[in-house]
């Protein structure tokens, strides 16, 4: 979908009898298009390897050995189109003792060490959405590898198959934390509810506030949890930031106090009253949105966060969708055109392969293409 919103031509290959398009691939699928093919044939292995003898990138999701067993594995392609650029996005990746196991987003996390360190330290881990190891992992970690890749070609001109591991992709970030530094510094092992970001600390936390709603703090840095202090009346308790000592334990009960301190001060007013008393005080809070909320938001407003484009069934009807999450100057990204349904584009592409009116009545009838 990335690639696709800055202007790629991306083909989503899927079974002859998809179900219709799921609200969720409403938004993972738009400006794509759509061919249903059966692998599982000769007839649509033949047309999946003319498709890659033309294209600069093929993109799988398939536990390693599925692509072999439908003859659309790399070396395969690969002989047909010497610079094609092959991803391969799995759990384990393509080799290890674990490569044909089966794996969630949880499943990585917890094989990581991730999920060990969400939450608080005398409850089980807190399981947070599908965004770490799926999309921020190896969807990710997938696009810059097809990036380098096409750089690569530029000069080599040959392509060549990357392989991503949602596992991988997710001891990666977590190795990124500041969390880690005394691992592998001294091998001092991280606990669940230790840390500066576990949310136990007064300077990055959330509040509630008189009408029960949530603001968030981020004082990382003590500049601005100082700044915070001063706003709230409570300079005194600008010596409890942020330390490299917070990397390797809870907080003491003096600083559990300055939390509880502060909760009680931000309970005399309103959420929206606190933002704008702390508007102009340079101090890093925000309101703790609500989805409703979010797009609402002046900033997501500003940035085009929110896009709109005319509805599948016409009649005026406007869907809806977040907006381009890079800004290019000179060749931005843009929404141009819905999710399409299951082979709605069977026929453009097999034409633009060849085949005729005929070719394409054969094909539907023998269950190959829908």
């Amino acid at each position: 979908m990335l690639l696709a919103c800055m202007g790629a031509e991306v083909l989503k290959i899927e079974p002859p009898a998809a179900d219709k398009r799921s609200v969720a691939s409403a938004y993972l699928d738009r400006n794509k298009k759509s061919l249903g093919l059966d692998l599982d044939s000769a007839a649509g292995q033949e047309i999946l390897h003319q498709l890659a003898g033309r294209a600069d990138v093929l993109v799988e999701s398939f536990r390693p050995g599925v692509m072999q067993r439908h003859n659309a594995d790399y070396p395969t392609l690969s002989r047909i189109n010497p610079r094609l650029i092959y991803c391969s996005l799995s759990g384990y990746g393509q080799t290890g003792p674990y490569r044909d196991l089966p794996g969630a987003d949880v499943t990585y996390l917890a094989m990581s060490g991730v999920l060990d360190l969400i939450g608080e330290a005398d409850r089980p881990p807190a399981i947070p959405l599908n965004l770490i190891a799926d999309y921020g992992g190896a969807a990710m970690h997938g696009a810059v590898g097809v990036l380098l890749a096409l750089y690569a070609r530029g000069n080599s001109g040959r392509g060549q198959h990357v392989d991503v591991s949602h596992l991988d992709a997710t001891l990666s970030m977590l190795a990124a934390t500041p969390l880690m530094v005394p691992f592998f510094d001294g091998g001092v092992l991280p606990r669940r509810g230790q840390g500066p970001y576990s949310g136990r600390y007064a300077f990055y936390t959330t509040y509630e506030t008189q009408d029960g709603k949530l603001l968030s703090v981020g004082s990382s840095e003590p500049w601005l949890w100082s700044n915070l202090c001063e706003a709230l009346g409570r300079p005194d308790l600008s010596k409890y930031s942020r330390g490299p000592e917070h990397l390797t334990r809870g907080p003491t009960p003096e600083e559990a106090q300055v939390r509880e301190d502060l909760q009680a001060v931000f309970r005399r007013r309103s959420r929206d009253d606190w933002l704008a008393y702390l508007a102009d005080k340079n101090v890093c809070v925000s309101a703790v949105n609500t989805l409703s909320e979010v797009f609402e938001d002046p900033q997501v407003q500003h940035r085009g966060m929110l896009v709109q484009h005319e509805g599948s069934s016409g009649e005026g009807q406007l869907d809806r969708q977040v907006g381009m999450g890079i800004k290019l100057s000179d060749t931005p990204g843009r929404f141009r055109h819905l999710a399409p349904q299951p082979g709605q584009h069977t026929d453009e592409i097999l034409s633009s392969l060849g085949y005729g009116e005929s070719d394409l009545k054969t094909l539907r009838e023998q269950h190959v293409v829908g």
